[in-house]
């Protein structure tokens, strides 16, 4: 582990740009984070809605950010794509208290290199944004179970289908019957 710190250290230290963006409502949380980034090196701009991080965005995109997914004024995704539409280079995670499959895929594909569930320790929060090689993240400690990711993924094409059952069944290839049973059903573990 120790061997992982002193990477990540190192390679704090050979950044040029130091610049972050922290984007999250959650005021003690985001005020913590954002103190604790600031001791490893980066130098914060903590920001509280999307608008907001849009302003900054727009005026100065910085190297890093640090975006929760769920806001009052609109979702992260969002600034992220904002992000990287002003510098590709720029290196993002999405933080959230509402993990699920869907929600990572989307993170991915508007242009995060990682999702952490909130809360999130800053020590996890630098690995992930500078993705040190050679040092593969640790397995989770309790991954969903396949039953669970199931769940997940027929819950996101419901939802996307606008709630719709036949939509949903016709999308997912299964019968609109076995669906509406599943629905009806707890989330497994």
């Amino acid at each position: 582990m120790d061997d992982v710190k002193t990477a990540i250290e190192q390679k704090i230290a050979t950044l040029t740009d130091r610049t972050l963006l922290l984007l999250d409502d959650d005021a003690p949380f985001r005020q913590r984070l954002a103190r604790a980034l600031e001791s490893r090196g980066f130098s914060v701009t903590a920001v509280e809605s999307v608008a907001e991080a849009l302003k900054v965005i727009e005026a100065s995109p910085p190297a890093f950010g640090v975006m929760d997914m769920r806001l009052e004024d609109g979702n992260g995704l969002k600034a992220v794509e904002a992000l990287h539409a002003k510098r590709p280079d720029a290196r993002a995670i999405m933080l959230t208290g509402y993990g699920n499959i869907a929600t990572a895929v989307a993170a991915v594909k508007s242009g995060a290199v990682d999702y952490l569930s909130k809360p999130a320790d800053a020590d996890d929060v630098v690995k992930a944004l500078l993705a040190v090689e050679d040092h593969a993240p640790a397995p989770p400690e309790n991954p969903m179970s396949a039953d669970r990711v199931r769940w997940e993924h027929i819950q996101r094409v419901y939802a996307l289908c606008n709630q719709n059952v036949s939509e949903t069944a016709r999308r997912l290839n299964m019968h609109r019957r076995t669906l509406q049973r599943i629905l009806a059903k707890k989330a497994p573990k």
